[in-house]
């Protein structure tokens, strides 16, 4: 685990690995990095912005909870974000087959079910 870690960190340890592939497929995989950083970035704003801007909800503490589930959503998707980098960028210079990765359904499926609960909170504080 360390060693991935490290990876992210050191790019002449990842360079050391395979041959360099062609630029186009580096930027990519580096654009697809970004716009996972942009998904953690705005899961976060949303936990900000729960936390000042919601107004008290009938359940004690939803509001909290709403806003760290969003927080702790956020920063997942960055750490996730850049050990996929890191893993396709060495699997592209070993000429390797791009791992495969559960997490965006498992992402999709987290935001679903969080919108389907707001959708109740807000029926429910309609009544």
């Amino acid at each position: 685990m360390w060693q991935a870690i490290r990876r992210w960190f050191d790019p002449r340890e990842l360079r050391s690995v395979g041959s360099t592939p062609d630029y186009r497929f580096s930027l990519a995989n580096e654009r697809t990095f970004l716009a996972w950083l942009r998904t953690g970035l705005a899961l976060v704003a949303g936990g900000l912005a729960a936390a000042q801007f919601l107004p008290p909800l009938p359940l004690a503490h939803l509001r909290e909870a709403i806003a760290i589930a969003l927080l702790v959503l956020g920063a997942t998707v960055a750490i996730r974000a850049v050990d996929h980098w890191a893993r396709t960028e060495r699997a592209i210079r070993l000429g390797e087959e791009l791992p495969a990765s559960r997490f965006p359904a498992i992402l999709a499926l987290a935001v679903a079910v969080g919108a389907l609960l707001l959708v109740i909170v807000v029926l429910v504080r309609g009544l």
